[in-house]
């Protein structure tokens, strides 16, 4: 490829990502990341030319130009608002087996626009195609999908009488695609009585070196228990389902 890609006229605004929601990728599913965003050109730009392209590229680095890895959203199909103002659309397709842990955490969005101008994408002059970016356009975290499991017993138990709580905290690997227990992490207990929908915090423990988790409450009213874990950078919140204790 010759030359150097000419400015495009073209802007945008109002870019989207997941609808301002962290992304969290478990091991199997290919998660399919909604954006979109408001596309303004000149009127000499062309934008549903065969070989005019515009999306956006979610990366990890210092920059679209400089980023450590990206995934780029498919062409964007645009809908003219006005002869030179377009609302966009396109997804992003995030593999997990294209991931590894050290991908999670902060990263960050560029939207573009190429203009081929009648040159062979293959091989094209640059000196004849036009370019536009705007970087970054938003921030998010990229995480490791959270599981969290809760079990109660005995069922039924006696009022006064002793409950024992286990749980366990995973978390994806994007190492080997399977789920690990998650460490030393700070659990909330929580409960709520059978005539009330909301949870109190118990009482917090940590979990141990295989990601499970135990502890003891006193039976008291008929109700439901459950864990609850923040989220860190990496991992996203997650909260076990209930689960109902008959308190005889």
């Amino acid at each position: 490829m010759d030359g150097a890609p000419i400015a495009l006229n073209v802007t945008f605004s109002s870019v989207k990502v997941n609808n301002g929601k962290n992304i969290a990728v478990g091991t199997t599913n290919v998660v399919k990341v909604p954006v979109s965003f408001t596309l303004t050109h000149g009127k000499e730009v062309n934008i549903h030319a065969a070989d005019f392209f515009a999306g956006v590229e979610l990366y990890r680095g210092a920059s679209f130009e400089d980023s450590i890895f990206f995934f780029d959203s498919n062409d964007a199909t645009c809908t003219d608002s006005s002869a030179t103002v377009a609302s966009c659309k396109a997804t992003v397709a995030i593999d997990p087996f294209a991931l590894l842990n050290e991908d999670a955490g902060s990263w960050k969005a560029a939207a573009f626009a190429v203009a081929f101008n009648g040159e062979d994408p293959e091989d094209p002059n640059l000196d004849n195609v036009g370019v536009a970016v705007k970087d970054p356009t938003n921030s998010f975290k990229l995480q490791r999908y959270s599981k969290l499991t809760v079990n109660a017993s005995p069922e039924p138990v006696k009022k006064g009488k002793t409950i024992t709580v286990t749980g366990k905290l995973s978390r994806a690997n994007w190492d080997d695609n399977k789920y690990h227990g998650y460490t030393n992490q700070s659990v909330k207990l929580q409960y709520r009585k059978k005539s009330s929908s909301t949870y109190t915090t118990v009482k917090t423990i940590k979990s141990n070196s295989t990601g499970e988790l135990k502890t003891t409450v006193t039976a008291s009213a008929d109700g439901y228990f459950r864990y609850s874990f923040a989220g860190t950078t990496t991992t996203p919140a997650v909260n076990a389902t209930g689960d109902f204790v008959d308190v005889q």
